[in-house]
């Protein structure tokens, strides 16, 4: 804890009826000091945030600002929430003045107008004063978000969450300009996220938040401003905290789940991988698996065909595991499509064990962002629908063992009789991963099958998926923006130019042992060389770069 500051928190409880939710807060936040509280979901961060914000009250214990109680929300604490809250009817412009007009009513009208522009172009947003919220990205309205709570001169900038509904690359951006109006303004700030990256390039200080609703460990940041996101990679006090951090958050956070339904079984079951699984298994080739041959997707649009993949050519072996990485629109998930069956071939073709991909089929296995259960079903029941389809011949004692044998490696083996309408995020896409496997499939496809869940529960189904792959390894190519998860899952990473006409750029050889885990890859010497490859490429092409084919391919040759 550091000495007194301008925010404190003193024997802080609160509780819902009788639920705890934060317990013996004692916290000190100094003037001008960036403290980052991490933590995951149901650890009570908006809680705490709203009780910064003067929003709720503790149950028992003080919060104080500047020594003085808070009692309710102050202009000179701004809020910034995950959702944006604007007025949709209002320009960018006039949302940004409502916060000027309340706190500074005496103001002249010019000197108003001043105060908006300034802090319209702080956040890059003068291009768009005029626009609307529907006129807006998802990262530009929360560019109007923090501009408006700028407006407002706070002398603590409270931000809750404010980044994780935008995508990878616009999260990132947006953090940076984050930090360049902290070090321009030097207000305060709190930050609650779930993002340890994100945490460690903005903050002074970390608090971790334990799942009993007390404060965890602290770390303190002392990476020289600004942080480089490349740079960093190449910093071993970074990749010193990024381990300890991740290693405390996943301990604390598997400790608390011990017992649950959500804890991965230690144990092998009884029957062993069952008598069907095996057989489904042979007789399959071994080279160019799965071969993605001069593969195209074109679109017929009013002004002329839209090429929005081109010249896709890949090879896979049998039982590869292949991450597919690129910027959002260019074509990952179309590539994914095509290969399932769900979406026609422009032209080329995809051929898997020597034949041609024509229409969806269950020896293509698809696991979405969302597992789209039946919600009256039970897990079992839900896994049971595929798995009486592919198994036609094998008894019901065979076909039981398959989908008894996966959701127990899920970590589903005590909730298998629960109706999916009462599981979790988390257990629904356990059970989307388990009904995946239990089709015996010949190739597995995943499209950002962890996009929606909070971290830490992203990282322990990351490590069900691999475990329960290590056991089949069958074929699998995953889609996605993550590039930890990316090089935590592949035997290659393959990465894609922007769109429109999107093809591979760049392929990594990822040459680390299995099996992994991520504790174990943070402290692998070369994990951070893997990583810098795939940084780099994607921030090569941030802005839009295209290569021409003939580059990407020479790259490709050159790998």
């Amino acid at each position: 804890m550091i000495g007194m500051g301008i925010l404190t928190f003193s024997n802080v409880c609160k509780s819902y009826g009788e639920t705890p939710v934060l317990k013996d807060i004692n916290l000190d936040v100094a003037q001008g000091e960036f403290l980052v509280l991490l933590g995951f979901s149901g650890t009570g961060k908006t809680t705490l945030i709203n009780l910064m914000a003067g929003l709720e009250h503790p149950t028992s214990g003080q919060v104080t600002v500047k020594g003085k109680p808070v009692t309710g929300p102050s202009p000179e604490r701004g809020v910034i929430f995950q959702n944006y809250s604007l007025m949709p009817w209002l320009t960018v412009a006039g949302n940004v003045r409502l916060a000027v007009d309340t706190v500074f009513p005496n103001l002249s009208s010019k000197e108003k107008a001043a105060k908006v522009d300034h802090y319209i172009k702080m956040v890059s947003l003068s291009h768009a004063a005029a626009r609307r919220p529907a006129e807006l990205s998802g990262g530009m309205r929360q560019r109007v978000n923090v501009a408006r709570a700028l407006a407002m001169n706070p002398e603590i900038l409270l931000l809750d969450e404010p980044l994780s509904a935008l995508d990878a690359l616009t999260r990132a951006n947006l953090a940076d300009e984050i930090e360049a109006i902290w070090t321009e303004e030097k207000q305060t700030c709190v930050l609650i996220t779930n993002d340890v990256d994100e945490a460690i390039v903005l903050a002074d200080r970390i608090i971790a938040l334990n799942p009993d609703g007390t404060l965890g460990q602290e770390f303190s940041v002392s990476i020289p401003r600004p942080r480089e996101r490349a740079a960093m990679n190449h910093d071993e006090d970074f990749k010193r905290l990024r381990a300890d951090i991740t290693g405390y958050l996943m301990d604390v956070g598997i400790k608390a789940e011990a017992g649950t339904a959500r804890q991965l079984p230690n144990v092998t079951p009884i029957h062993g991988l069952p008598k069907a699984q095996k057989d489904a298994a042979k007789g399959m080739i071994e080279d160019r698996f799965l071969d993605f041959s001069q593969l195209h997707k074109i679109y017929p649009t009013p002004k002329g065909p839209l090429t929005v993949v081109e010249d896709f050519d890949l090879k896979v072996n049998r039982g590869e595991f292949i991450s597919l990485i690129g910027h959002s629109g260019c074509g990952k998930s179309t590539v994914l499509t095509m290969a399932a069956g769900l979406n026609d071939i422009s032209k080329g073709a995809i051929k898997l064990d020597g034949r041609h991909v024509e229409g969806a089929d269950p020896e293509r296995a698809v696991v979405f962002q969302s597992p789209s259960l039946f919600p009256w079903l039970t897990a079992k029941e839900n896994v049971a629908i595929g798995v009486d389809k592919v198994y036609p011949k094998a008894s019901r004692a065979e076909r039981q063992d398959v989908v008894e044998y996966y959701l127990e490696r899920v970590g589903l083996g005590d909730a298998m009789d629960k109706a999916a309408v009462d599981l979790s995020n988390g257990m629904k896409q356990r059970v989307g991963i388990a009904r995946a496997f239990a089709l015996s499939p010949k190739l597995l496809l995943l499209d950002e099958p962890f996009g929606m869940l909070d971290s830490l529960t992203r990282w322990e189904l990351q490590e069900v998926l691999m475990e329960v792959w290590d056991r089949t390894k069958v074929t699998a190519i995953c889609v996605t923006h993550d590039v930890d998860e990316a090089i935590l899952l592949a035997d290659r990473v393959v990465m894609m130019t922007n769109g429109p006409e999107a093809t591979i750029g760049r392929i990594v050889d990822v040459d680390l042992p299995r099996p992994r885990t991520r504790k174990a890859l943070l402290e692998h010497p070369d994990y951070y060389l893997y990583r810098e490859q795939v940084l780099n490429f994607l921030e090569e092409y941030e802005h839009g770069a295209r290569p021409t084919p003939k580059a990407a391919k020479s790259a490709i040759a050159a790998e």
